[in-house]
């Protein structure tokens, strides 16, 4: 039989609200917002090793911050314009190995990461004009042209079934709302789906083949609602939320 391990199984102290993948490194930046403390931190793994980089790292601010996007290697963060709205502001670059800060600029803000390399704007002008910076230094290096495309990633989400799709039987918990998320990878099934246990609604993670159960999570217990999708795969990498302060790396 096979036995299924995580590579990352790691708890942080507050809800996971954001993930982006470095596609060249397959290194992953998280952000983590402890709403107690009004503190937001970042965190940083290898998904291909298990190695934790760095984790509770902070900006200047301490709220009002957010992750942008990681490539080749530099992670880069946002402030917000006003608590209250999306709007964001300013750019903050640092190495995603080691959390070393490489460059700043609180003129400009983030639009989209292209293939090649990330698309600014300056925020007092209007109306917006993109522009092509690096990535390593933030030099702008050129206006936006129709070749900046925005660079392509190895994300994929689960899709989404209704039960009547599966051979009966096969699920090992009784459904509820009749839906599950699924993916076929590597001749694994993986299926997240939600099911009551003594009247408590749960959310549950499988990893089958064909009928046989290889691995089983219990991301969430006590839970209000049905959730969204509980899982995404980068490549060969399984990764998935538990109790929403918890990561979950697992090679498939």
């Amino acid at each position: 039989m096979t036995i299924l391990q995580p590579l990352i199984s790691h708890q942080f102290g507050g809800t996971i609200w954001r993930m982006e993948i470095d596609e060249l490194t397959d290194v992953m930046v998280v952000e983590v917002r402890n709403q107690t403390d009004k503190q937001v931190s970042f965190a940083s793994l290898n998904l291909n090793t298990g190695e934790i980089y760095f984790e509770a790292f902070k900006t200047d601010e301490r709220w009002l911050t957010g992750i942008e996007a990681v490539h080749n290697g530099v992670a880069l963060f946002h402030y917000y314009k006003h608590e209250s709205g999306p709007e964001h502001k300013g750019i903050i670059a640092i190495d995603a190995n080691n959390a070393a800060q490489l460059w700043s600029n609180y003129s400009y803000a983030f639009d989209h990461l292209g293939i090649n390399g990330p698309v600014v704007y300056n925020t007092s002008l209007q109306p917006k004009k993109l522009l092509l910076a690096d990535i390593k230094t933030g030099q702008v290096l050129r206006g936006y042209e129709g070749a900046d495309k925005p660079l392509p990633n190895s994300i994929v989400i689960p899709a989404i079934s209704s039960a009547s799709q599966f051979v009966p039987g096969m699920l090992p918990a009784e459904l509820v709302g009749n839906i599950v998320h699924y993916l076929n990878h590597n001749n694994y099934r993986i299926v997240s789906l939600h099911a009551l246990k003594n009247g408590v609604l749960q959310q549950h993670i499988y990893i089958m083949d064909g009928i046989e159960v290889l691995y089983t999570d219990l991301l969430n217990t006590g839970i209000q609602k049905l959730q969204p999708e509980a899982f995404v795969l980068h490549k060969n990498a399984l990764v998935y939320i538990k109790n929403k302060t918890e990561i979950i790396v697992l090679p498939l």
